[in-house]
């Protein structure tokens, strides 16, 4: 495929999951607040020993955060894959600033916690849960390191 053709499938994709707003410092700030909170949350649902919730909530938080990355750059979800659109943002504009790891853990733990949240219990063990909220914290710490400069 050529590189022109990729391009434009690319930007029709964007097009159609996220949109453009006027860049909101308080989006930002929100959403940032609503991460730090949840990775404060998901700690304490940890030590509960509710690993699913844990992985559940610690989603939410890089969420959140990629969340703030998009209002950032005057951007927002939209459509029905807001959670995927999120994902794909941080993806195309800041895959420089993360890990690849760091990205696939997000896109597989979005998928996880849809398991977790809808389907199935007692899903995610110990190992799983405290090594996702070591990755949450450190997609927040580096999206708001990414916001600082």
């Amino acid at each position: 495929m050529s590189s022109e053709r990729s391009s434009k499938m690319s930007s029709e994709r964007s097009s159609k999951m996220w949109e453009k707003i006027e860049a909101n410092k308080n989006l930002v700030k929100n959403s940032l607040s609503l991460a730090e909170r949840d990775i404060k949350t998901a700690k304490n649902i940890f030590v509960d020993k509710d690993y699913d919730w844990c992985l559940a909530i610690a989603y939410n938080a890089m969420l959140q955060a990629g969340r703030a990355l998009m209002f950032s750059k005057g951007f927002r979800p939209k459509g029905e894959y807001k959670h995927v659109a999120v994902i794909e943002f941080v993806k195309s504009r800041f895959s420089n600033d993360f890990a690849e790891k760091m990205l696939f853990v997000f896109n597989k733990t979005r998928k996880k916690r849809h398991i977790a949240v809808y389907e199935q219990v007692d899903i995610v063990s110990k190992d799983e849960a405290s090594n996702l909220l070591n990755y949450a914290e450190e997609f927040v710490k580096k999206s708001k390191d990414i916001l600082k400069e």
